[in-house]
């Protein structure tokens, strides 16, 4: 059994988002409603809090990745720049950078550019330092959920949201690379929910980008977290699912501190969360078939089956589909078993995870609808 160890005293509401400075040494930093800010040492330790005073909730924050004291968090249409040494008050304040409330943030490596992604779809990309809007990307049609910066590409940014939109931004010309729509997704591979469980879209709540940036995962309302492959010239190559949650899947990150990069941590309305080995996945090995070539083989099969056929061959060719299903149920249960590492039954809805080494353990930060963190080892 995983118990988790409870940090508690520096919120007061649910918390909403939570984030881990880089470093061995790295503090903690958590967002909850009312805008309530609070800074932890790695051992749980506070060290010391702000109130917003707009007491709007703090819906993301991520410390920056060149200057690890400082602090972006987002509350309605706002952003604000905290450094923990000095938490009496913000540094700065870039106002009115969402035409609704923004959902979440996003820092590229050289902390040149900040995204931000609100309730209206549109996605705004800042320039730092100033925090002036130098690009609007609009191509969602409904709520702009998450959005994710890829590692070694400072000018991609990935962006999901509530229209079952998984777009690739070249920042350079501010228009999609590539989208893919996930219930179409779905459709094309006839995709079947499991037995006993309620039909939820595939509305995308989290996206992240694994170290290598190659590799895109979204945690989506129908419990699977999505994968994708960008191949040569930052095009869609492959793409995949893995069945991860009985109920909506609500946040998926790459963990960057393991064995590899493949790593990948979920978490979902069913109060799970689980830690998955992708390494072995069709996706992440490319051995997939190409998603044209994937494409253009089932609408063949889609058409032949379309024909007429006579009684007993219509009989005989629905008793192989039977078959063939069951086998391809038994192959993904087991495929997987396989991947999946770590299981921890947290019992309660989750709200964010943060995948973080406290104190030499590998660990994830668990907040959920209270206002106390949980903290679980990931040692498998």
């Amino acid at each position: 059994m995983n118990l988790a160890r409870q940090w508690c005293g520096g919120h007061t509401s649910p918390i909403l988002c939570i984030d881990a400075a880089p470093g061995p040494e790295g503090l903690v930093a958590s967002g909850s409603e009312g805008g309530q800010i609070t800074v932890w040492n790695q051992d749980g330790s506070k060290v010391g809090s702000l109130q917003l005073c707009s007491k709007e909730d703090c819906t993301s924050l991520v410390f920056s990745p060149s200057a690890s004291a400082q602090l972006y968090v987002s509350h309605g249409e706002t952003v604000s720049v905290v450094d923990y040494r000095n938490l009496g008050s913000t540094v700065e304040e870039f106002e009115d950078v969402g035409n609704e409330e923004i959902n979440a943030l996003a820092l590229n490596e050289t902390c040149s550019a900040v995204a931000v992604a609100d309730d209206s779809g549109a996605v705004r990309i800042l320039d730092l330092p100033g925090g002036k809007v130098c690009r609007t990307l609009r191509r969602h049609t409904n709520i702009c959920s998450s959005v994710a910066f890829r590692p070694q590409r400072p000018n991609n940014l990935v962006s999901v949201g509530l229209d079952m939109q998984v777009i690739l931004w070249g920042l350079q010309k501010t228009r999609p690379m590539w989208i893919l729509n996930l219930q179409d997704m779905l459709e094309e591979e006839g995709h079947q929910q499991q037995p006993g469980q309620l039909f939820n879209p595939p509305l995308a709540h989290c996206v992240t980008v694994s170290s290598c940036g190659n590799i895109v995962s979204c945690a989506a309302e129908d419990g699977q977290l999505h994968l994708m492959r960008i191949g040569g010239g930052s095009k869609l190559e492959q793409q995949g699912a893995v069945k991860a949650h009985s109920q909506g899947a609500s946040q998926a990150h790459f963990v960057n501190f393991l064995s590899h990069p493949y790593w990948l941590i979920s978490g979902g309305n069913d109060g799970h969360v689980a830690l998955w080995d992708l390494s072995k996945h069709p996706v992440v090995e490319g051995k997939s078939k190409p998603q044209s070539q994937e494409n253009d083989e089932k609408r063949k099969k889609r058409k032949i089956k379309a024909k007429p056929k006579k009684q007993d061959t219509a009989s005989v060719q629905v008793e192989a589909e039977n078959i063939s299903k069951d086998d391809q149920a038994t192959a993904q249960t087991e495929k997987i078993d396989s991947e999946l590492k770590l299981r921890i039954d947290h019992g309660d809805k989750v709200n964010w995870l943060c995948p973080a080494v406290l104190k030499g353990e590998p660990s994830v930060i668990v907040s959920d609808q209270s206002s106390t963190l949980a903290v679980y080892s990931l040692s498998t």
